[in-house]
């Protein structure tokens, strides 16, 4: 896993390398702002980048429009002190892979991190549960571009990542298929509702009723 640091305080930047490489993760680069955070994802590519909000020059969310629409494939995850719940909607409305609060436990912090590599969003429980309420809210237009139809069998992880079942593993037993048919039909609904990744994609369903909203499974 090869990681870059976007934040503004150096202690928190050393901190968190330390944390980083202790655990055998590659810290590829470290930014002070949002600006330098797009300069160095462009030279060094990461898989992940741990993307603070308020920065100076450039902040995380604007970073994070840039490098979701310029470097699709490299994965940003917010990592705030900030609690705001519009801060965490526009992170995930502007292509964020998940959102992580700096109290979090280190042991979660890597399980989670693990997740986003794999694909998966990285959103603790009562993270996921606000993005859920609020996305769940009804819109009084429909989008004007309408994504393409999605099959039988699309719908139904559709309507399991909005159950909370969101990584491979767990939906490839749910649907008793491989890990690789998951990512295969994954990938497909990506592409059909034009997002980037899972949170997008249970945001987009929820605010669109492309499936009945299901009760969350219990933590």
């Amino acid at each position: 896993m090869r990681v870059l640091i976007a934040d503004d305080h150096a202690l928190f930047r050393d901190g968190l390398r330390s944390l980083l490489e202790a655990r055998g993760v590659e810290v590829v680069g470290e930014a002070r702002n949002g600006r330098e955070a797009v300069e160095l994802a462009r030279a060094h590519r990461p898989d992940i980048v741990l993307m603070d909000l308020s920065m100076p020059e450039m902040g995380g969310l604007a970073a994070t429009r840039l490098l979701s629409a310029e470097l699709p494939q490299v994965k940003v995850v917010v990592l705030t002190a900030s609690e705001d719940d519009a801060d965490l909607f526009e992170a995930i409305k502007s292509g964020a892979q998940g959102y992580l609060l700096k109290n979090l436990e280190a042991d979660q912090f890597f399980s989670l991190l693990e997740g986003v590599m794999r694909g998966e969003p990285a959103l603790t429980p009562s993270l996921a549960r606000k993005l859920l309420g609020e996305f769940a809210r009804p819109i009084a237009a429909r989008p004007e571009r309408a994504p393409e139809a999605l099959t039988e069998r699309e719908r139904e992880v559709l309507e399991l990542l909005i159950q909370g079942v969101t990584s491979n593993r767990e939906l490839a037993e749910r649907l008793v298929v491989s890990e690789n048919t998951v990512k295969y039909h994954l990938r497909n609904i990506l592409d059909k509702l034009h997002l980037q990744n899972r949170a997008q994609v249970i945001a987009y369903a929820l605010r669109h009723g492309l499936v009945e909203r299901a009760e969350a499974e219990p933590e």
